[in-house]
């Protein structure tokens, strides 16, 4: 039973392409609103690994706040990592993160839209004028 369970542990160890030098990490996040510091509740976190190459990789994971604007995940290898963070009503966040501690946390401060621009809404003084000076 032993050596079964040694050569399953093997067999992982080599599919998952795991080293023991490979170093690993807890990650903790706490999302909160930018303007008041508040939790962020079931706020999506996605993490990515980006390759050598700047590129992001295929695989990711996704992870839900909780009531505190909270989440964990142990075991991300070291390296960069991309965290997205998304959440209705609120920008999405988007950063390269380089993780070298075997326990790092990440404080994101989500913040509102801002509003859009629009050529129509926002006229500039001069033209208003002129349209109210037109004859009817």
């Amino acid at each position: 039973m032993r050596k079964q369970f040694a050569l399953i542990l093997l067999v992982l160890t080599v599919a998952l392409g795991l080293r023991a030098d490979d170093k690993y990490a807890n990650l903790s996040f706490v999302v909160v609103k930018a303007d008041n510091g508040k939790p962020v509740r079931n706020a999506a976190i996605v993490l990515h690994p980006v390759k050598k190459d700047g590129k992001q990789a295929y695989s990711g994971l996704e992870l839900k706040t909780d009531p505190d604007g909270k989440a964990s995940y142990a075991g991300v290898p070291f390296g960069k990592l991309r965290i997205q963070v998304l959440m209705r009503g609120f920008q999405t966040y988007g950063e390269d993160f380089e993780i070298n501690q075997p326990n790092q946390e990440i404080t994101i401060k989500l913040h509102r839209p801002k509003p859009q621009y629009s050529i129509y809404d926002n006229k500039p003084a001069t033209e208003e004028k002129k349209q109210d000076e037109k004859p009817k």
